[in-house]
């Protein structure tokens, strides 16, 4: 199993539907040295999953005063892909470590 922190739409029930074909239960958690940005979306099928024309993005400023709250899930393998599939080119999946010492991995900007 894999530990996925989302902070954004994949909290979403429509979105965990569409995309996982079932809700996910998570665990409140914390990320240091991340901030959030803004991402314009132009996948029509995101955009239709999510309801939103614009999503949240995490942006690495490497200050451990800088926090993103959200929500930990554990997925499958191929439930990993399908949210590699949902989410668009502008973000990147990367390992990080959550304020309660877990691995996860989570999405943040490609650049």
């Amino acid at each position: 199993m894999h530990l996925l922190f989302s902070y954004g739409t994949l909290q979403q029930d429509k979105v965990q539907l569409d995309t996982f074909g079932r809700l996910l239960k998570g665990q409140k958690e914390t990320l240091l040295g991340y901030t959030l940005g803004q991402v314009k979306i132009t996948d029509e099928a995101v955009i239709k999953s999510s309801g939103k024309e614009y999503h949240p993005i995490l942006i690495s400023t490497g200050d451990v005063n800088d926090q993103v709250e959200g929500s930990a899930f554990l997925l499958t393998s191929e439930e990993l892909k399908h949210a590699d599939n949902y989410e668009v080119d502008d973000y990147r999946r990367v390992e990080a470590t959550l304020a309660s010492g877990k691995q996860c991995w989570i999405y943040a900007a490609a650049e």
